[in-house]
């Protein structure tokens, strides 16, 4: 284990060295797999200890992402297909995502938390634990951490679209004059991640190479990483790994 870590230490010096002047992903956005896998892995008995596990890293990734300079960090916690997974399976994860939101937002640390989701669909107990850490945090000076739960990439389409026209609606305005005006900007307008940057980098853990429905209108130019280890494994030296690729990358934004 200490050789291993040893080399560890020298391959992250290494990638440091080569990231040295490099550029930086302002904005990062993760999808967080393979808690359960892990934990079956590991021969654990309660599959939500891999969910524990995972929601332990997150600290860590904050830390690693405000050393590179990454202002803006949105982490996928619960999309709205898992909603509809059995009381018996969604209780224990949707207790243990409260609790990782009221440790991200405790008095100790320096992020500032926003909600991308949609809360309505969400149990009023851990719609208000999300609110008040978000209240918590609003005056802090760290990055912007969204935590996305109850998140669905079409579901918030729709709810901008729903937004817009109601919007419109209370304006006086009629369906023929909006579509006349209508614009790409006028619906980023009404996203959940409204008034930010959209992510340069797009993780993935696990494995899978797919994005779940996870920010879809956002990530049209993002850069993607896959990384085959599964979320409570992922290392710094794995996220190291991602801004130098990303750093190699010549972004085109559709060009």
């Amino acid at each position: 284990m200490a050789v291993r870590d040893l080399l560890y230490s020298v391959y992250e010096r290494r990638i440091l060295r080569q990231l040295h002047g490099a550029e930086s992903p302002r904005h990062v956005a993760l999808i967080l797999d393979g808690n359960r896998r892990w934990a079956r892995d590991a021969g654990l008995v309660d599959v939500n200890d891999g969910h524990r596990a995972g929601a332990a890293k997150i600290a860590d990734l904050l830390g690693w992402c405000s050393e590179a300079g990454v202002e803006i960090v949105t982490i996928f916690l619960l999309s709205t297909d898992n909603l509809t997974r059995s009381p018996r399976e969604l209780e224990p994860l949707l207790e243990i995502i409260g609790g990782v939101v009221d440790d991200l937002s405790g008095p100790e640390t320096p992020w500032r938390l926003r909600v991308v989701g949609a809360m309505e669909l969400l149990p009023a107990e851990l719609a208000e634990r999300l609110a008040a850490a978000v209240t918590r945090t609003s005056d802090r000076r760290g990055l912007q951490l969204n935590v996305a739960v109850g998140y669905g990439g079409r579901q918030e389409i729709a709810d901008a679209v729903r937004k817009m026209l109601l919007t419109a609606v209370e304006a006086g305005r009629t369906i023929e004059e909006l579509a006349e005006t209508l614009d790409v900007d006028h619906i980023a307008e009404h996203l959940y991640t409204s008034g930010q940057p959209d992510p340069d980098l797009v993780i993935r853990t696990s494995g899978e190479q797919r994005l779940s429905g996870f920010l879809l209108w956002q990530s049209a130019h993002s850069e993607f990483w896959f990384c085959e280890a599964y979320w409570p494994e992922f290392r710094r030296v794995d996220f190291l790994r991602a801004l130098r690729n990303f750093a190699a990358r010549h972004r085109r934004f559709g060009n």
